[in-house]
């Protein structure tokens, strides 16, 4: 099984994104079934029609694409994607713990990603782990302070992100 986008390929997912109508998911859904039947079994493809069902609401159909394209093989960006998009699809249908569960494994595959702490940090709250969230969005502004007015305050932000993670130790 091959995870390989060629350039051509890549050009048609564009294409699918360029058109996409957020409003009116059912052409973008279409297009990409298209592309998959002309691919089948293609992973990025598989996953990208789990994305378009997801946007249009329909958490269910993509959580089974998500779902496929992980056990057909992705590695790299677009597998960093499909976990933080499969994880935010648990947790609309309230599964939270196995929302967490895929966020758990990309962050262990993807320890740096900004967008595997936010869709984290979503599950945490819903799940009334509020100080963990926190402490996730923390650490994500403040590893980024250069680009934010936090100057100073970016270290002691940091500690209060560490010691909100551990639970508020004494």
């Amino acid at each position: 099984m091959t995870t390989d986008v060629t350039p051509e390929l890549a050009e048609a997912i564009q294409r699918g994104y360029d058109r996409r109508d957020r409003a009116d998911m059912a052409p973008t859904i279409a297009y990409f079934q298209s592309l998959l039947a002309e691919h089948p079994d293609h992973p990025v493809l598989v996953y990208e029609v789990g994305g378009a069902y997801d946007t249009a609401g329909q958490e269910e159909t993509a959580r089974g694409y998500y779902e496929r394209a992980l056990a057909l093989g992705l590695d790299g960006d677009v597998l960093r994607r499909c976990l933080c998009q499969y994880a935010s699809t648990l947790r609309w249908l309230g599964e939270l713990d196995e929302s967490l569960v895929v966020l758990d494994r990309a962050r262990k595959e993807f320890p740096d990603s900004d967008s595997v702490r936010v869709f984290r940090a979503l599950t945490l709250n819903d799940a009334h782990r509020s100080d963990e969230a926190v402490a996730e969005l923390l650490t994500v502004v403040t590893t980024h302070a250069e680009a934010t007015d936090l100057g100073r305050w970016a270290t002691g932000l940091h500690g209060l992100a560490q010691w909100l993670a551990d639970g508020r130790p004494e």
